[in-house]
């Protein structure tokens, strides 16, 4: 690793780190303004990774306003085991057979909320790199199981003004591969409305690429904050609460069955409560 990369490394971590207190504070200032009894609060365990680094596992349960939410971040490197490494290697990441070390930070949120009228929430943001290969990915999606086409349309708004102040072909780019990406085929369906995807950004322009990742993380709050506060104190009937439950089994099976950033975790040795956090503390199935 050259003196290039190891500060580009610890920029990208920094960066991670900061965006996931910004939230955790956001999110922690709603349950003190809304809602009944006691507020929660982010529980915050550390999690390691055996063949090197770890990161922070911050998880509220219980809460006001969430149900269950995990915010995540990490930095971990090592060698990719033979699956990750086929897994790379079927992405198109050059040299993984002959060097298949690598090196990661990123962060990971999963909101599943109280109140059925709110939407849970998916947003990760990461930066990859191997001994010939450095990329970013990431995205947001928004998973009501009550839609409100305004909603739809404030959480797309933000997340295509985070794109165009990049590249004007970004949003129609990453919003198709977002509706490709958390698509459930045994259902035939969607996961949620969704957002965008990207992955393996590489343009050659280290900071370009590190700028756009930036915002597409300070896009999060703004697109998904007011959607929350102006549903969370919405009646809601025990359907509308089953509608809820049955919504998160969808959700489930996604991230359990073809989730990428699942798989690789588990077979990357990552802490497997830290990768599994994003499952919902309840669900039902017809």
């Amino acid at each position: 690793m050259n003196d290039e990369f190891s500060t580009n490394k610890a920029r990208a971590a920094a960066w991670f780190r900061s965006l996931r207190d910004d939230i955790v504070s956001s999110f922690e200032g709603l349950e003190d303004a809304h809602g009944q009894g006691a507020p929660g609060r982010f529980e915050v365990t550390p999690t390691t990774r055996a063949d090197g680094g770890g990161g922070l596992m911050s998880v509220m349960r219980g809460g006001r306003v969430f149900e269950k939410i995990g915010v995540n971040v990490s930095e971990v490197h090592g060698t990719l085991g033979e699956r990750a490494q086929k897994s790379m290697a079927a992405r198109g990441v050059p040299g993984m057979d002959s060097d298949p070390r690598f090196w990661a930070s990123g962060i990971s949120l999963v909101a599943h909320m109280v109140n059925p009228h709110c939407p849970a929430v998916h947003m990760n943001t990461r930066m990859f790199w191997t001994p010939h290969a450095c990329w970013f990915g990431g995205g947001a999606d928004l998973n009501p199981c009550l839609e409100y086409p305004e909603d739809t349309a404030h959480f797309h708004a933000q997340m295509q003004a985070a794109c165009d102040a990049h590249n004007p072909d970004y949003y129609g780019k990453f919003k198709a591969w977002a509706d490709e990406y958390f698509f459930v085929p045994h259902r035939g369906r969607a996961r949620g409305v969704g957002g965008i995807f990207y992955d393996d950004l590489s343009t050659g322009d280290w900071e370009k690429d590190f700028a756009f990742t930036q915002d597409v993380g300070r896009a999060f709050l703004p697109a998904f904050v007011p959607l929350t506060q102006k549903r969370v104190d919405t009646p809601w009937s025990e359907a509308d609460r089953d509608a809820q439950l049955v919504h998160r089994g969808l959700y489930a099976e996604y991230n359990l069955v073809y989730d990428r950033g699942t798989k690789f975790g588990l077979e990357s040795g990552h802490d497997a409560n830290a990768v599994l956090m994003s499952l919902p503390p309840l669900a039902k199935w017809i």
